[in-house]
């Protein structure tokens, strides 16, 4: 990570703009889907990183910065939307003593304070629950919203009058206008006897709809469609201010939450007027202490300035008050022994550790499994089985381990296996990268659904009719264990199909008739279909522009492991020129000069073919199709020797089709403009790049124009 003080304008744009794209697909997570990804510290340590270098770049600030934004859009819902009267603002956040030292000399500063005055602060309890406002009229409950973006949120105003402690109408005199704001939330008691009653109730318990943690169950059961869902879910309701209001009950912060508890409306027991930062600090470590006890799940104590003409002097930012700030707890931990090392496969050949726990309780929640991230990971912590590790939780995310408190022990270290556990294939790591993955590709269970679903797509050897729910069935039934060569030996299973629901003697003729049509592939498609990492369509055609013949690259692949066993970096030799010296060398065996032909594609095709189980799957699949030579017929024509890019949708062909006709005139197809482009042709749509070939003077045509050079090429 780039230091903010050695940053260029240039550099700080771009992680702005990144930063503003992942915070703000984890506000949409946490907010509006209730499934956030990444722990609570993660995401505040995104948001203090953007702080920072927009603080050093004020001049740089986004439009979309996260800064500017409350919470996530309503989108799809099927409750109605309300447009909040007084915006529901979010907090700032504090992670230290000095960052609340600070926020107090900030408001000093402000309101122009000697440094000697007293800043009385209210500090209280940050539930970890769903934000909700309740609007009472002449004391009558008339509508409740959630949060949503902080302008608009959803009515959820039928499932609230089933929460207990929400009254339908205020006791004594209350104003005629007045919002209180809270946490809706499930306790952790409620939440525990929740799932186990669902469980209970479940037909299958391995289907049983179960929450992750109780701010999830509180959400979900909230923002129910059916109001008779949220009436038989343990929902609990505190207040923590106000938004819009006739009149104030008091002049102070906490006046106002007596009044409010009053009324008939529960406050948090914890909420208290403090007089200096001194005592906030000495209560936030109170209730860090009683954490773990009190009977719902908090993650923080939120201080707010008591004096009401002090709030309504500081105002606000551009998405939180100045006069109050959310001091968050560290992520909880807890120590335990990490029993095993579990080595997982997914679909798409990554070998990712996970590590087996001793069950513990973390921040409510019983922890049996951690991730290990990788074999990076695994070698800098030192973790083996039976050591004991601190681990980390903050937010609905699977723990990491922060620390092994044995690894001085003397005993072995892990070894994190070279072949794949599912199939037995090399395991490798590419140059540069940390993740290990499995060579087995379409051979290895564990990938298998992903690679047959590839194989037959659109891009690949596209067989219509075979689509995911089918390959799905298929692979249930055993008929695709050897690969895509099986593909090709369903007709066996006729009658058998036949038999099954969904299957018709039409359906069952059109696809069989659709695989057949597919015995002699494009030899380009057949390659790519294949899913050899780095080898997609346009790397596919390059090579085989080269080699002609498909079935010449396991030779050519032992070719490359056989030059790259016996030609290792020699003494001094730099990084670019034993890169270059294999670039070389690859291109020469594999026959093409394309630049996309390096080292990554011939050490992905080494890796491939190397492998027994992929050789034999080549040997089969080759038993059942006959690709013919892959022959790049070429005609003279006006764009031959050209680079051109397709732009836009293309309405009368697809974009694969476009690039092969490119090719078959002499042109390259290339996938973004630049000044070595000579001609873009541009559909309904097009953007970026059509902007770009503008202004650098391109010529750019349409698709009726570009069909009319491809016509007169005869």
């Amino acid at each position: 990570m780039t230091e903010i003080e050695s940053m260029s304008e240039a550099e700080a744009a771009n992680e702005l703009m990144r930063l503003a794209k992942q915070i703000a697909h984890h506000n949409k997570l946490y907010h509006a889907e209730d499934s956030p990804e990444i722990s609570d510290a993660d995401y505040d340590a995104l948001v203090r990183r953007n702080n920072a270098i927009e603080a050093a770049f004020p001049h740089l600030i986004r439009a979309d910065s996260p800064n500017r934004l409350v919470g996530a859009a309503v989108e799809a819902s099927p409750l109605a939307k309300v447009t909040h009267a007084v915006r529901m603002m979010s907090l700032d956040n504090a992670f230290s003593g000095e960052d609340v030292e600070e926020f107090a000399a900030r408001v000093r500063r402000f309101l122009n304070l000697g440094t000697d005055a007293a800043v009385a602060m209210t500090a209280e309890d940050k539930i970890d629950g769903l934000s909700c406002s309740l609007r009472y009229e002449k004391g009558k409950l008339v509508q409740a919203a959630t949060r949503g973006d902080g302008s608009v949120g959803e009515d959820v105003t039928a499932n609230v009058c089933h929460i207990a402690d929400i009254p339908q109408e205020l006791k004594g005199a209350a104003p005629d206008v007045f919002e209180i704001r809270g946490e809706v939330y499930m306790a952790k008691a409620d939440f525990t006897a929740l799932n186990a009653r669902l469980l209970a109730e479940a037909e299958d318990p391995e289907k049983a709809r179960q929450f992750a943690n109780p701010r999830n169950a509180a959400a979900g059961s909230l923002r129910q469609k059916d109001a008779s869902v949220t009436a038989s879910r343990p929902l609990r309701f505190l207040a923590h201010g106000w938004g819009e209001v006739s009149a104030l009950p008091a002049e102070t912060q906490f006046d106002v939450m007596q009044a409010i508890e009053r009324w008939g409306v529960p406050v948090s027991p914890l909420l208290r007027r403090l007089e200096s930062v001194e005592a906030v600090l000495a209560h936030y470590r109170k209730i860090e202490g009683e954490r773990a006890e009190l009977p719902y799940d908090i993650d923080g104590v939120v201080y707010k300035i008591d004096r009401l003409d002090w709030q309504q002097r500081l105002g606000f930012v551009a998405k939180a008050p100045r006069w109050a700030i959310a001091h968050k707890f560290p992520a909880e931990r807890a120590q335990t022994t990490l029993e095993a090392i579990d080595i997982q496969v997914g679909r798409t050949g990554k070998l990712t550790p996970v590590g087996r726990l001793k069950p513990v309780t973390v921040g409510g929640v019983v922890v049996s499994n951690v991730t290990l991230h990788n074999r990076d990971e695994i070698g800098r912590l030192g973790v083996r089985p039976g050591d004991r590790v601190v681990i980390q939780r903050a937010g609905d995310v699977i723990p990491q381990v922060v620390k092994n408190l044995t690894r001085d022990e003397d005993r072995a270290s892990f070894v994190f296996p070279d072949h794949c556990p599912v199939c037995d294939s090399e395991a490798v790591a590419e140059e540069g990268e940390v993740d290990v993955r499995c060579t087995g590709g379409l051979i290895c269970n564990a990938q298998k659904f992903e690679r047959l679903r590839h194989f037959v797509s659109r891009g690949a050897l596209d067989i219509e009719g075979l689509g995911e729910k089918s390959i799905a069935e298929f692979l249930e039934l055993g008929w695709l264990d050897k690969g895509p060569a099986d593909i090709f030996r369903l007709k066996t299973h006729r009658d058998e199909l036949l038999g099954r629901e969904g299957w018709k003697e039409k359906s069952v003729d059109n696809l069989f008739a659709a695989i057949e049509a597919k015995r002699a592939p494009d030899a380009a498609r057949l390659l790519f279909g294949l899913g050899i990492r780095h080898v997609g369509a346009v790397t596919a055609r390059d090579l085989l522009k080269g080699l002609g013949d498909i079935r010449c690259l396991p030779e050519k692949a032992a070719e490359i492991h056989a030059y790259l066993e016996k030609n290792p970096r020699t003494e001094g030799e730099s990084d670019g020129k034993y890169t270059a010296r294999r670039v070389e060398a690859f291109k020469a065996i594999l026959e093409v000069r394309a630049d996309g032909i390096g080292i990554a594609v011939g050490e992905a095709l080494s890796d491939f073919f190397h492998e027994p189980h992929n050789r034999d799957l080549w040997d089969d699949l080759l038993s059942e199709v006959a690709p013919p030579l892959y022959i790049v017929e070429t005609r003279e024509s006006e764009v031959s020797g050209m680079t051109i890019v397709f732009t836009g949708k293309l309405e009368t062909m697809s974009r694969d089709e476009a690039k092969a006709q490119a090719e078959a005139l002499g042109a390259k197809a290339a996938g973004s403009v630049s000044a070595k482009t000579d001609l873009v042709v541009a559909g309904p749509g097009a953007g970026s790049k059509l902007k770009q070939a503008s202004a650098l003077g391109i010529r750019v045509i349409d698709e009726a124009e570009w069909a009319k050079i491809v016509e007169m090429a005869g």
